[in-house]
């Protein structure tokens, strides 16, 4: 059986295994194993067995259950409904204001959590309901939140990046210091969109009466929410940055953080802690079941000569390296429309980072890059992973069309940030050299 029939077979198997609503862990599991016994025997499957077990034996991976655990503590804490007070205090009197506020917030909570689901959670609870209130348009509303709360993916401490970190054999830290830049701009850029659409179109996001402003007394005393974020953010990235912590440890530290966050505003309890860890377990088996089937997949795939067949093909594109680098995106573009990025990762990452280093890309800025593309992945329909956190916590009278519709403004900004990391390599490189050397 040649190579192009086994890629054509082993991916219609995959896609059709998803539309079928199985969970793509053990589409992927399974798949490997059965392409194993029937193309080499039972054997096989014990040698696919021992190349999973050797990828989970990596210690930066400890890094992911914490910083989930941290970001489920600080859903909890109290510390956005703070910083929303902050941002609605200094913003309410701009056109915009509060979709320029919850972008903020966002960024500030993706620096603390490092998952996009929790700025989308909590600002979808807290900020969403407050700007449909105030009569901003459906679409900026939830497209705000929706597309900022995605920064948490690029934004350290990103998950995805230590996942990549991991498999590609880069420093973690490096990593996160080439995602600082490219997350705020990208939140400016959605920042700038805000206050022009809402300056031209009033009615898109208007601001709020005179009577609800606060006064500068109130604004002053409102940034004492903003004290505990900054600390937070300093303690873990700080720590990394300035050599003083392994990304595990900081995670450690941020573990810890979180819990003195909801101490300091009353609301650390039992109900919470166990929460939490119950949480952090489902979300950790679920990452790490993708791993480990994604793996699965791409070692039987890879051994059968796949990866040999899709490098071929990604040289031979016209444009050189360059073109090579835009079939790479446009394959994550693709898939980020249906898988979870780190099932992507696992996917092409045996293929593309090879193919990078080939080409003299630096791993550091294709890793990001990498980041800024899968971010997209998290607004794309038809299975972008916001879509339904948003459409689970959604006031009433949103629907699926609404939330679909509002992604388009902010899918196109982070696109435009994309093009620009790509353009500008030292917008992500930057940091990393004056950190790192």
């Amino acid at each position: 059986m040649s190579i192009e029939l086994i890629t054509a077979l082993m991916f219609c198997s995959l896609f059709v295994g998803l539309l079928l609503g199985q969970p793509l862990a053990f589409v992927l599991s399974g798949l490997g194993l059965i392409y194993s016994f029937f193309l080499w025997g039972p054997n096989a499957i014990g040698i696919v067995a021992l190349t999973v077990l050797s990828a989970m034996d990596t210690i930066v991976l400890v890094a992911v259950p914490l910083f989930i655990f941290m970001s489920i503590v600080l859903e909890r804490s109290g510390v956005a409904d703070e910083l929303y007070t902050a941002m609605h205090r200094w913003f309410a009197g701009l056109k915009g204001g509060l979709g320029i506020g919850t972008v903020l917030i966002c960024t500030l909570i993706a620096a603390m959590s490092g998952l996009s689901a929790t700025g989308v959670i909590t600002m979808g609870l807290i900020a969403l309901p407050a700007m449909l209130k105030r009569k901003y348009s459906k679409s900026m509303a939830i497209g705000c939140v929706m597309g900022a709360g995605a920064l948490g993916q690029l934004i350290p401490p990103s998950g995805i990046m230590i996942v990549f970190g991991a498999y590609a054999g880069e420093s973690v830290g490096r990593l996160f210091a080439g995602g600082v830049f490219p997350g705020l701009v990208i939140s400016a850029l959605f920042c700038t969109y805000i206050a022009i659409r809402c300056a031209i179109q009033p009615n898109m996001g208007p601001a709020l009466p005179v009577e609800e402003r606060a006064n500068w007394r109130g604004k002053l005393v409102s940034l004492r929410g903003v004290i505990l974020p900054i600390i937070l953010i300093a303690m873990v990235l700080g720590s990394i940055f300035l050599g003083m912590a392994t990304p595990t440890e900081a995670a450690s530290i941020g573990a810890v953080g979180s819990l003195l966050c909801a101490a300091i505003h009353g609301r650390l309890n039992w109900e919470v802690v166990k929460g939490a860890c119950a949480r952090t377990l489902r979300s950790t088996c679920m990452c790490m079941f993708i791993i480990i089937g994604a793996k699965c997949f791409a070692s039987v795939y890879t051994a059968l000569g796949g990866a040999e067949l899709i490098q071929s093909i990604v040289l031979a594109m016209p444009g050189g390296k360059w073109g090579s680098l835009a079939l790479m995106q446009v394959v994550w573009l693709f898939l980020g429309c249906f898988l979870d990025g780190i099932g992507i990762l696992m996917l092409t990452g045996p293929v593309f980072v090879p193919v990078a280093r080939l080409l003299g890309f630096n791993i550091t800025w294709f890793g990001v890059v990498f980041v800024v593309n899968m971010e997209m992945g998290f607004l794309t329909p038809p299975f972008g992973f916001n879509l339904f956190i948003m459409k689970g916590i959604a006031p009433e009278g949103v629907t699926l069309k609404d939330i679909y519709r509002s992604t388009v403004p902010f899918l196109l900004l982070q696109f435009t940030g994309l093009i620009l990391v790509i353009l500008f390599p030292q917008l992500i490189l930057w940091l990393p050299t004056q950190l790192y050397g």
